[in-house]
């Protein structure tokens, strides 16, 4: 009995393990068996689960607790900017500006109505930080506003982990009911909406084929790599018909005559500049004439192609092939000349068998070689985020050097590393399977961490007073997302599944996501809307979880 008595009551490294398991394993079990109508508090039951074995007793070494709360955290936060890294900079791009607009918009009033409910109520602020991430469930920016309250005060504050425990389950659940909020208020009929979002255009992929006749005389000698001067975009001939019906495969020192028929890849968005070149028209379907062409996907995974430009390679001259187009990171981009290729890219390619067979060979396509982690980056990348959020930054108005702390500092290196590591031959790539690993072990260690730290004062604060934080977490759940969202469709006409995203993103509510796309199969809004507002959400909510406590502390 004493050896099972210390095991779960002891000291020691091995004690602390042995319970931090016990607490993650028991939380994620939770996770999957208690949901009430499809709605789970997911992962967040490990942060219970350890609040619950603290306040019985079981305690971590401290050095084991800082460490695992620290460690998870960066692991954390490195695998999502890894995830989001890729689309940050293009979710920006067209529509995604007025998204991400109001995705901030919902990140600022969070702030004010927890600062104004700070000054009303007494609150102290850094509880009021911990309200502020449980209510819009948000687990990085309670990281990150630890951490800089330890930078701050050299010690830890239970009253953030137990203020983001009160808050984050009617935070879950309130986010839901704003959705619903939302269809009562404005009486949407989902089958109403449903057509209106079959009916507009944007619905549409974002690199389209156009078939064009030319007819412009400018055209008439000119090479097909002058095209894109002539129209002022970025574009690829994939196919070309002669007047006399012979059929091409061109490469960029074509020339061009009018009459030609041309098949063009372009972005959606310069659809219509393509018709300066003639007028829309249908290439003829010859089988027989195309049966010597395949088109194959092929995987960019030589690590040596990592950050070349597609013109480098001169596959069109070399091979004789067309590469019209490159889908990375679930987004599909034109192959222009300048693009640099990615570890993990997946390339679309047109020509004859055995050229197609050769260009196979040159790109790698061994999907093997993806599976095998890229550890190197992966740490470097963890060693620059720790030294970048322990950089002091020198801002007007504050009495201490502002730091990005390491949950800011690995995220900010994640992003630019994803997205320009490339160019430098950095490989970063690491499949959507070892990237959720290391996301899920980060999240566990510091939920467990955090809830051991927490459990002793947990009680005692929601009998003395603490219940009310609930109240609060409330307020900060609805208010900003009510308001929002009145803007975005009354204002903005934003359709109601990508309302929902946006509502969703913006609190980085996978549950809510959840919700939303169950309410339509039909189409994606939802999903498109919160990948485009997600990353830089998650930033915010980093940063902002850190200036709370250096600005109001």
């Amino acid at each position: 009995m004493n050896w099972l008595d210390s095991l779960f009551f002891g000291t020691g490294v091995p004690h602390s393990i042995f319970i931090l398991t016990i607490a993650i394993a028991a939380g994620i079990s939770l996770s999957h068996r208690l949901k009430f109508k499809g709605i789970t508090l997911g992962i967040t039951w490990i942060l219970f689960c350890a609040i619950a074995m603290s306040h019985f007793g079981m305690h971590l070494d401290p050095v084991v607790e800082t460490f695992a709360k620290d460690f998870g955290l960066i692991l954390f936060v490195y695998s999502i900017g890894l995830q989001v890294g890729p689309s940050f900079f293009s979710s920006f791009g067209k529509g995604g500006i007025k998204l991400n607009l109001l995705a901030m918009t919902i990140v600022f009033l969070s702030c004010v109505t927890a600062y104004i409910i700070h000054l009303l109520s007494g609150e102290d602020i850094a509880t009021m930080t911990g309200v502020l991430f449980g209510a819009v469930t948000n687990t990085p920016g309670l990281g990150a506003a630890q951490q800089a309250f330890s930078d701050i005060t050299g010690t830890m504050n239970p009253n953030i982990a137990s203020g983001y425990a009160m808050a984050y389950p009617l935070g879950v659940v309130g986010i839901i009911t704003a959705l619903l909020a939302m269809r009562w208020f404005f009486h949407i009929k989902l089958d109403k909406e449903e057509e209106r979002v079959v009916a507009e255009s944007t619905a549409q992929k974002e690199i389209e084929f156009i078939d064009i006749l030319l007819a412009n005389p400018q055209v008439e000698g000119a090479h097909i790599r002058e095209l894109s001067q002539l129209c002022h975009m970025n574009l690829i001939v994939s196919r070309l018909v002669r007047p006399n019906g012979e059929d091409e495969l061109p490469d960029v020192d074509t020339i061009l005559h009018v009459g030609d028929r041309i098949r063009v890849v372009v972005d959606k968005e310069n659809e219509k500049s393509v018709l300066l070149l003639g007028m829309e028209t249908s290439l003829p379907t010859n089988e027989k004439a195309h049966a010597h062409l395949v088109s194959r996907h092929v995987v960019v995974t030589k690590p040596e192609l990592n950050g070349k430009r597609i013109g480098d390679l001169n596959v069109r001259a070399t091979y004789h092939v067309s590469i019209t187009r490159i889908r990375r990171a679930g987004i599909e981009l034109l192959a222009t000349r300048d693009l640099y290729l990615q570890m993990g890219d997946r390339i679309t390619v047109v020509g004859e068998e055995r050229a197609v067979d050769k260009v196979e060979k040159l790109f790698g396509n061994s999907t093997k070689r993806l599976d095998i982690p890229n550890l190197a980056s992966i740490f470097l990348g963890l060693a620059l985020g720790v030294a970048a959020g322990l950089l002091p930054i020198m801002l007007p108005g504050l009495a201490q050097p502002f730091k990005l702390g390491i949950a800011g500092g690995s995220l900010i290196v994640a992003i630019l590393m994803s997205c320009f590591g490339p160019k430098m031959h950095i490989v970063t790539y690491t499949t959507s399977s070892a990237n959720l690993m290391i996301r899920e072990i980060g999240i566990a260690m510091f939920l467990a961490a955090v809830g051991f730290g927490a459990g002793k004062t947990f009680l005692p604060t929601l009998l003395e007073g603490g219940y009310v934080w609930i109240g609060y977490g409330v307020i900060i759940t609805l208010l900003p997302l009510l308001v929002v969202g009145l803007i975005a469709r009354w204002w903005l006409k934003l359709d109601y599944f990508s309302l929902m995203g946006l509502l969703a993103g913006s609190t980085t509510n996978p549950p809510a996501l959840a919700y939303a796309t169950t309410v339509s199969s039909a189409n994606d809004r939802a999903a498109v809307a919160y990948s485009t507002v997600y990353p830089l959400t998650m930033f915010l909510r980093v940063l902002t979880g850190q200036l709370m406590i250096l600005l109001f502390l």
